[in-house]
């Protein structure tokens, strides 16, 4: 994974209640196939990083608030779990018109764990296979998405995982995703 996303700019978008896990593990990854990493958020300054969904772990500095951002300015998207996190961002209509975007311009997105509940908010699942923590089965499919209790799933670009046991093929996979970049079949679904 040395450069393959040398020249790339990924988002991520975090809220308080981040499962830490799954913000460092995936930035880790992206950054050393070369990729330039931001951290967006709802709210500016810091936000809160937790382990096992309630213990608090560490902060981490936001660099911008999704309201300055846009879609424009970044190659992928990644978007970690945690319970209070994708609730915290799906909650906010900044954030959810960000995620949308993504998939409007057909740029690949990775979604782990509690995240694809942001999906569900943005309305992007209809007609896609994806996989999530097992309790957003229903929401999921009620949002028209095939849910699928598997370890990586890719569907047109967007790569979805379980939990943070599933980490080490999510980071490979959204590396590998990331790099193809614009995906056409996926901007023309949505």
């Amino acid at each position: 994974m040395a450069n393959e996303l040398q020249g790339r700019k990924v988002a991520i978008l975090a809220a308080d209640g981040v499962e830490q896990v799954e913000l460092v593990e995936p930035r880790r990854a992206v950054e050393e196939a070369g990729a330039e990493v931001e951290i967006l958020s709802p709210q500016s300054g810091e936000i809160q990083a937790v382990e096992g969904e309630i213990n608090p772990t560490d902060t981490f500095t936001v660099d911008r608030s999704v309201s300055e951002a846009s879609a424009d300015e970044y190659d992928a998207l990644v978007l970690p779990g945690g319970v209070a996190n994708p609730d915290n961002t799906r909650s906010d209509p900044d954030s959810v018109q960000f995620i949308r975007s993504f998939f409007e311009q057909g740029k690949p997105v990775g979604a782990i764990c509690h995240a694809p509940w942001t999906l569900v908010e943005a309305d992007v699942l209809q007609g896609r296979k994806l996989t999530s923590f097992p309790s957003l089965q229903t929401d999921i499919e009620n949002a028209g998405g095939e849910w699928v209790n598997e370890e990586v799933v890719t569907d047109q670009g967007l790569v979805t995982s379980r939990d943070p046991n599933d980490l080490a093929a999510f980071c490979e996979k959204i590396v590998e995703e990331f790099a193809e970049g614009k995906h056409e079949e996926q901007k023309r679904s949505t």
